[in-house]
């Protein structure tokens, strides 16, 4: 606001009242105006004539901001949000990110996150979970510290641009280096581009008057998410009221902090504390709508007390000490507020919801928005980001609501017994019929007129049920949560299988290859098939299907080699997991040769001679010879191969063999091993020597 401007405002707040310092508090844009009270005039007023950007919503907290000169961001009490960046260079591949979270000092950082995905530091600041980012990336953080230190790392990385004096002092800060990985493994460790960082933070330290910190000191402060206690710390910084803890009447705020801490059961049977929340703004942002949100959030409501010291009515009611009769008033205005064309039939709410990563959350709805006699809708809004429990939504919504609908008064009274109306929040008014010994919860400015020496002001018949509240039946439930889709990559492949076939190539030959198969999900994705032989003797090869195929072939394979093969799936330069190895054995000739004749064996001296004739078969390659001492071929074992031509006689003497009775086979096979029946031999004895 133009300081002339302020010149002309602050006077004319003197005159309805205030002191000098208070005016001029609010006429700078500071002021500490709740949504009822002493000054919400001169809020109103303020309001107007101010052009500061808003409060910023929970949402405009999940981006970072990359522009050359950013307002400082302020955090009351917990709050996710990204940040403004200081630095953002590369080197080598790495990217180096330096990125302001606050303009104070903070009590520290709760949660890091990466492109909304929670990530799980270890010791060292690498992210280990989730597993895609491969401890490529690495966080490290300055909570504000009036004198910090400078990154080493960066120091060492950038000398010219970013050197030791480089500290950040007063800021909290992270700096996070993404380091680079090939261009196949690219889109598997950043499967969203480079990662957008943000965090859950615990902000600025507060003074609380209840214990025996010290006002002047901000070492001594602490955390909290006291609702008073922030409203305190706003009035007090630069940011807001500018004024100093000496402008405070501290009984009143240490009973306001006291309430705060009031411990209220929600729905689920959970003890909660009765007014606690946060919120982050900006130094530019409006400082009376800041106050505005926090006041609500905590039911506040502040004014100014006769001895000029800022004081604030805590969020309960409080029995009037201020009782005005017939013969106080001048005149009174009653307005039942009992129209069905206007009276609002429900109450909706929007808070900072923690549980859906501190998202905007609807909150169940107070009351019916409809009726049956009339379809249009009639509902009011309590928007207020500060607020960071459905129960403690619900209890505001009660509250407004039953306001909504309560009759309005205005009370004009002689000053004399009104004077100390200015200091209240509520009193109590006598004026049968309308006005029964009622309570009146005053919600505008009390304005004071020497000429006539009368006080006069507006309210609402306050009921002492307003504030009762059974989260058991009264709090419902919110709307549904946010559903966080996690990133799972890339989907493995399943009902993968290898088939084994053979065709004919060039002169005849034919040669072995495997299919690899799988089940159909996408068509969009791709797969990879990989295979080398068993033992590992030669190089992995691969080969890719085509989009939406189920199943891909390798090249040609060594015949009768045993192989190993896997499959993976690609999508958009991103990979899955490798499934586990199939075993195979390539053959390439499946039709196996006839069978031979003319088998016989007969037994010797420790010796036996097999005689038989190979198949006329143009595949045939060798016959294997087989010895049991049943005639089941199943328990019987291979002695000796003999490779000979097709259509042939032929003949193998086998030596060492023990005396007894033996039984013999012969079986035919291709050149892909592939056998024929084995044809048995019958009975064969073998003697010892005379």
């Amino acid at each position: 606001m133009p300081q002339f401007l302020a010149g002309l405002i602050a006077p004319l707040l003197v005159s309805a009242g205030l002191s000098a310092a208070v005016a001029s508090a609010v006429a700078l844009g500071i002021g500490y105006v709740a949504v009822a009270g002493a000054l919400y005039l001169a809020s109103s007023l303020l309001m107007q004539s101010q052009n500061a950007p808003s409060v910023p919503k929970p949402d405009d907290g999940s981006y970072n901001m990359k522009q050359s000169a950013m307002s400082l961001p302020f955090v009351l009490g917990r709050a996710k949000k990204g940040g403004d960046y200081a630095m953002l260079e590369a080197q080598s591949g790495t990217a180096y990110h330096v990125i302001v979270e606050a303009g104070h000092r903070i009590q520290g950082f709760v949660q890091h996150y990466l492109h909304d995905e929670a990530v799980t530091l270890d010791g060292s600041g690498n992210v280990v979970a989730p597993a895609h980012f491969k401890s490529t990336v690495n966080i490290q953080t300055r909570i504000g510290d009036k004198a910090s230190t400078a990154y080493g790392d960066v120091v060492s990385a950038f000398p010219t641009i970013w050197t030791t004096a480089h500290r950040g002092d007063g800021l909290a800060t992270i700096r996070m280096i993404c380091g680079g990985v090939s261009s196949q493994d690219y889109l598997d460790v950043y499967p969203n581009q480079m990662p957008i960082h943000s965090c859950v933070l615990d902000g600025a330290l507060l003074y609380d008057p209840r214990t025996n910190q010290d006002p002047d000191d901000d070492g001594t402060w602490a955390f909290s998410t006291n609702i008073a206690l922030e409203r305190l710390w706003h009035l007090c910084h630069p940011v807001g009221g500018k004024l100093s803890f000496a402008d405070m009447y501290m009984p009143d705020w240490i009973e306001a902090a006291n309430v705060c801490d009031e411990t209220v059961i929600n729905r689920s049977g959970t003890a909660e504390k009765r007014y606690h929340g946060g919120l982050w703004f900006r130094a530019n942002n409006d400082p009376v709508e800041i106050g505005r949100l926090i006041e609500q959030a905590g039911e506040l409501v502040i004014y100014e007390r006769p001895d000029g010291l800022v004081g604030v009515h805590p969020g309960r009611y409080v029995e009037p000490d201020i009782r005005l009769t017939g013969a106080d008033l001048v005149s009174v205005s009653y307005d039942a507020n009992a129209s069905e064309s206007s009276q609002v039939l429900a109450m909706r709410g929007r808070y900072t919801s923690p549980a859906d990563v501190y998202n905007t959350q609807d909150a169940a709805i107070v009351g019916d928005p409809y009726i049956s006699s009339d379809d249009t809708e009639r509902s009011k809004t309590v928007d207020n980001q500060v607020v960071q429990s459905h129960n403690h939504m619900q209890r505001l919504q009660t509250v407004a609501f039953k306001r909504s609908r309560s009759p309005r008064v205005t009370v004009k009274a002689h000053y004399e017994p009104a004077r100390g109306v200015r200091s209240r929040r509520f009193v109590r008014v006598h004026y049968p019929p309308q006005l029964d010994e009622a309570v009146i919860e005053i919600t505008s400015a009390v304005k004071l007129s020497l000429r006539n020496l009368t006080v006069e002001f507006s309210g609402i018949v306050w009921s002492e049920n307003y504030l009762a509240f059974n989260a058991a039946t009264d709090e419902g439930d919110p709307s549904n949560p946010i559903v966080d889709v996690v990133y799972s990559g890339v989907p493995v492949p399943t009902g993968f299988g290898v088939a084994v076939d053979a065709e004919v190539v060039s002169g005849g030959q034919t040669a072995a290859f495997a299919t690899g198969s799988w089940t159909h999900v996408a068509s969009t994705l791709t797969y990879e098939l990989q295979w080398q032989r068993a033992d590992g003797s030669d190089a992995l090869q691969s080969v890719m299907s085509a989009p939406g195929a189920t199943s891909v072939r390798t090249g040609y394979l060594a015949d009768g080699q045993a192989y190993k093969a896997r499959l993976r799936t690609w999508s958009v330069g991103s990979k899955s997991d490798w499934t586990d190895w199939e075993y195979f054995t390539a053959i390439a000739d499946v039709v196996p040769p006839g069978v031979a004749t003319d088998v016989s064996a007969s037994g010797g001296v420790h010796s036996i001679t097999f005689d038989w004739t190979s198949p006329n078969s143009a595949n045939y390659l060798a016959a294997r010879l087989y010895l049991g001492t049943d005639e089941s071929f199943t328990f019987a074992s291979l002695v000796a191969t003999e490779y000979g031509p097709a259509g042939t006689a032929d003949s193998r003497t086998m030596s060492g063999i023990e005396a007894g009775t033996w039984y013999g086979w012969v079986q035919a096979i291709n050149v892909s091993g592939r056998p024929a029946t084995a044809v048995p031999t019958g009975p064969i004895t073998v003697t010892n020597p005379e």
